[in-house]
């Protein structure tokens, strides 16, 4: 939706996650749900907790601490799984918490600097400051290289 200086706006669910707050477009997330049993399959990446079984549906879940090298904490009641669409696949992260929707101007977005951009962060889509806060906003599309979503993919069909 665009207003009358030409800037745009964008609606983001956020997340925290090590205590930084993370961003992803609102049109990827699916739903949000709590945090469920998570069956382990065999032979998948270090960062691929397991699959659930959402309404009848096989959904992979991704640990984002994990996937970014962050160090791993404890389960607690604030944890969420987020599904979200990558490339047409259905897929949970799990998050620390959930903490707001919020709308955006794209005014308000940086793209990263190229001091910690890396050919392995090019899922940062940009910073966004938001009075004195910086969210860090996710590419979903690159979160996860080809390789990576294909052993999700291999992973819910070998679960179902």
């Amino acid at each position: 939706m665009a207003d009358t200086t030409g800037s745009t706006e964008q609606q983001l669910v956020v997340f925290d996650l090590n205590n930084e707050a993370y961003g992803v477009d609102i049109e990827s997330v699916r739903e949000i749900i709590r945090l469920q049993e998570i069956t382990r399959v065999p032979r998948t990446p270090d960062f691929v907790e397991g699959v659930i079984n959402l309404r009848g549906k096989v959904i992979p879940v991704v640990e984002l601490r994990k996937r970014f090298g962050l160090p791993v904490q404890d389960r607690n009641s604030e944890n969420r799984i987020v599904n979200v669409d990558i490339g047409g696949q259905e897929i949970g992260m799990v998050v620390d918490a959930v903490t707001e929707v919020l709308r955006i101007s794209s005014d308000a977005v940086e793209p990263p600097s190229s001091v910690i951009t890396t050919a392995d962060s090019g899922y940062l889509k940009g910073i966004a400051k938001i009075d004195d806060r910086l969210i860090i906003m996710l590419d979903l599309d690159q979160v996860l290289s080809t390789d990576e979503k294909a052993a999700l993919s291999s992973a819910s069909l070998d679960a179902a």
